[in-house]
């Protein structure tokens, strides 16, 4: 009986665990023998190669691409010429208006000293006393009536044809030949 009953040994939660810690660093087999730390090495590295992909071959250049790429560029090179003639333009206005205003000054300055050339009043008196000038009287003043509509009256003389006369006179002869 004995034998049939099986010997009973002691409950370790530790005895198969991985993390059972023995004092030792290598960890025991079942078999009692101690595992060695192997040396480690090095994983052969693949050498990277670059797939191989089939490529098309180069085809023709197209004629209308070439003429289209031509075009944007001379386009290109005219909207910048026209930009440094419009930044030129630009710049002349500004010295010819600058220079406008300079002279508007000095005409109003040479306008000044022209009216004070001439007095009024000495001309007047000078050419009243003389005889040669004066005032107007109440019979000598004649005022227009601008309040009707202005009206024209176009004579023609009997020698002259008018400018459409003479077009259809010149019409019936090319006409006259057929």
């Amino acid at each position: 009986m004995a034998s049939a009953v099986k010997q009973r040994r002691a409950y370790d939660p530790y005895r198969n665990m991985s993390y059972a810690y023995d004092g030792s660093a290598a960890r025991v087999l079942d078999g009692g023998e101690a595992l060695r730390p192997r040396p480690q090495v090095r994983p052969r590295q693949q050498e990277l190669s670059r797939p191989k992909v089939a490529t098309r071959p180069a085809g023709h250049v197209s004629l209308f691409a070439v003429a289209g790429f031509a075009t944007v560029a001379v386009m290109a090179v005219l909207v910048l010429m026209s930009y440094v003639k419009l930044s030129s333009i630009s710049r002349q206005v500004v010295q010819l208006d600058g220079e406008m205003t300079r002279l508007q000054s000095e005409e109003a300055i040479l306008r000044a000293r022209y009216e004070l050339a001439y007095d009024l009043g000495a001309i007047e008196t000078a050419v009243t006393a003389d005889g040669s000038m004066g005032k107007p009287q109440a019979g000598q003043m004649v005022y227009v009536d601008l309040t009707e509509p202005d009206s024209v009256v176009l004579y023609q003389q009997s020698g002259q044809k008018s400018a459409l006369d003479s077009i259809e006179e010149m019409i019936g002869s090319i006409l006259s030949y057929f």
